[in-house]
């Protein structure tokens, strides 16, 4: 039986399910792909005709999508990570979904003002807009982490993967985060995972 393979590069979105997979403790293949140039090259795009990364590639099984690829994953390779009740796999998704739709977008529009755009030139309304934004939800998640170490209870699962892997970016940006105790306690602890070190240690 052949390995799965997944492409994607550390420094990028594909962390995610890079982290995904060494929870799972499986062997697989990590083909190194960038975002600019080889998710462009025809090869690639034989694999995922959007150009973007990540991908998997699992026998007949070929996916893209950080969030779908990392639960599909918990499911079939990690179920000490993927919950055994409908309930809360519900809450799992609902959690996953959650951070690209209240965290990501806005947390995006810092990380290009900041990392892509010379100083001189950020559009310091658009980052303090962004980070006001950010206030709402992280209060949401602050006060739901207050009773209980992870996000579906006292286990780490692929819910605090997922949401947490989302939220990276937010320390690359140095985002004041002190206002939000729980958030930083639970952040620190998901990525202080061994799995989470390892696959920052990837190409």
């Amino acid at each position: 039986m052949s390995k799965p393979v997944l492409y994607g590069s550390s420094n990028s979105r594909a962390i995610r399910s890079i982290w995904a997979m060494e929870e799972t403790g499986i062997e697989y293949d990590h083909v190194p792909t960038n975002f600019s140039e080889q998710s462009k090259e025809p090869t690639y795009l034989a694999v995922n005709p959007n150009g973007r990364i990540p991908s998997l590639v699992d026998g007949d099984l070929t996916m893209c999508e950080s969030m779908a690829i990392n639960l599909y994953l918990a499911k079939k390779y990690a179920t000490d990570l993927y919950p055994d009740n409908a309930e809360d796999e519900a809450r799992a998704m609902q959690w996953s979904v959650w951070g690209i739709s209240e965290i990501e977008p806005l947390q995006m529009r810092i990380v290009v003002q900041k990392l892509f755009v010379p100083e001189e030139k950020r559009n310091m309304k658009a980052i303090e807009g962004s980070e006001k934004g950010l206030q709402r939800p992280l209060a949401v998640l602050d006060a739901h982490l207050a009773s209980q170490a992870y996000l579906l209870g006292a286990q780490f699962s692929i819910a605090d993967l997922n949401l947490s892997a989302v939220m990276m970016l937010l320390k690359q940006v140095k985002m004041d985060l002190s206002a939000f105790e729980n958030v930083g306690k639970w952040m620190k602890t998901c990525y202080d995972r061994p799995a989470c070190k390892r696959a920052r240690e990837k190409d």
